[in-house]
């Protein structure tokens, strides 16, 4: 920029004193020619610096997530490596054979459970008839005893009057017979009920083991199913879900790098070995800032981008966040005292930046280096210089000075 702006000052100098002479070239005039430039470059970039900072260290951050395989197994497909892909695409597939038979025999074992369960149930429904059917036994058995008891209570009474009558002779031995015989058997019709009440008392008892036996087969219930059905269930939808795993999908638009498997290849379940490295189409620009050169920016100002793999183009965008923090704001957790003596060099901040939607088709490299300037919203009558030389600047990337 200084280079620049030295240049065009020099023209107009060698221009209106040498040139065409309208003024005179002697020791007064070469030293205001010397100072104004010195002074008035220093002003301007002093205050270029503050109202519409720039930054040579521009970074294009794409998200790269590791796929780790979910499933162990032979490959049977994978995509060819550094080709873009859209979301839901497939990238690779594992031989689903042993996922589909763990899942053939969970449902074969859940419809013959399903198939238990219901002839359980029918037991336990006739359990249940014979548990009501017993307790109406019971409560009949109880009636009979209660009749019988006062027919013996009025057996009782006519057998003791008898013998008070035939032993003052006023009674005959053939009432006194008659009246011992219904006493006794009155008795036997006692003994017959309560014997029929303990018999279905027992009957009760049998019926109510054979019910709980049969509700100790089914289990309890879990969401409306007999326990050992929900579990088969659960353990059929995991199957599904192994067998669901085996074929992998892109998680986003993005290319797939860093492809080494091939058809046949056994891939396993560990984290630390991804089959793949997908790095998604969106991106984050982020642009690193000394700490003092953000005192007038703020979230919404103008910005332009230059990337050095997009020689001539000026990308808008603007300020999206100014993370204000960074790893020297940090003291590690440890047992040793913070470190005061040796401390390193104040870092700078980056600040994201939001491209303008009409870029979004643009394709911005991961790992992308270039420069940006901020607009702030104060003298933006000398921001059109920093317009200027970035514009110079993104031509200059044209040029590949090199001699190999």
């Amino acid at each position: 920029m200084e280079v620049l702006l030295l240049a065009i000052y020099s023209f107009f100098v060698w221009l209106i004193f040498i040139k065409l002479k309208w003024l005179p070239w002697n020791t007064v005039s070469q030293v205001i020619v010397v100072i104004i430039p010195v002074v008035g470059l220093t002003a301007l970039i002093l205050a270029l610096n503050v109202v519409a900072p720039s930054s040579h260290d521009v970074r294009v951050i794409k998200y790269v997530v590791n796929m780790s395989s979910q499933q162990r197994g032979r490959i049977l497909e994978i995509v060819d490596g550094n080709k873009p892909v859209k979301k839901g695409d497939v990238l690779y597939k594992v031989d689903p054979t042993p996922y589909q038979l763990q899942v053939n025999a969970l449902e074969a074992q859940l419809a013959n459970s399903v198939g238990s369960s219901k002839e359980l149930e029918e037991q336990l429904a006739g359990s249940e008839q014979q548990v009501s059917q017993s307790r109406s036994a019971i409560d009949q058995a109880k009636s009979r005893v209660v009749t019988s008891n006062a027919d013996l209570e009025l057996a009782t009474k006519r057998a003791v009057q008898n013998r008070e009558l035939v032993a003052t002779g006023a009674g005959n031995r053939f009432d006194l017979e008659q009246a011992e015989t219904n006493l006794r058997n009155a008795q036997s019709a006692v003994d017959g009920a309560r014997s029929a009440e303990a018999q279905a008392q027992s009957a009760y008892g049998q019926a109510l083991a054979g019910e709980r036996q049969i509700r100790q087969k089914m289990g309890a219930k879990s969401n409306g199913e007999w326990a050992q059905i929900a579990q088969i269930r659960a353990q059929l939808e995991q199957a599904k879900w192994d067998l669901a795993q085996t074929t992998v999908y892109a998680p986003a638009n993005g290319t797939p790098v860093n492809v080494q498997l091939r058809p046949g290849a056994l891939v396993a379940t560990f984290a630390n070995t991804p089959a793949l490295t997908f790095v998604e189409d969106e991106f984050s620009v982020i642009a690193l800032y000394d700490q003092n050169e953000l005192t007038k920016v703020k979230p919404g100002d103008e910005a332009e981008i230059v990337l050095e793999t997009l020689p001539g183009e000026i990308i808008k965008a603007t300020v999206d966040s100014i993370i204000w923090a960074q790893g020297q704001g940090q003291v590690t957790t440890g047992f040793s005292l913070p470190e005061t003596v040796r401390s390193a060099p104040p870092g700078r901040f980056p600040v994201k930046l939001k491209v303008d939607p009409k870029f979004r088709d643009v394709f911005f490299a991961a790992g992308a280096r270039g420069s940006a300037a901020i607009y702030t919203e104060h003298l933006e009558a000398i921001q059109i210089l920093r317009k200027i030389l970035l514009r110079v600047s993104t031509k200059i990337n044209y040029l590949i000075l090199k001699l190999h």
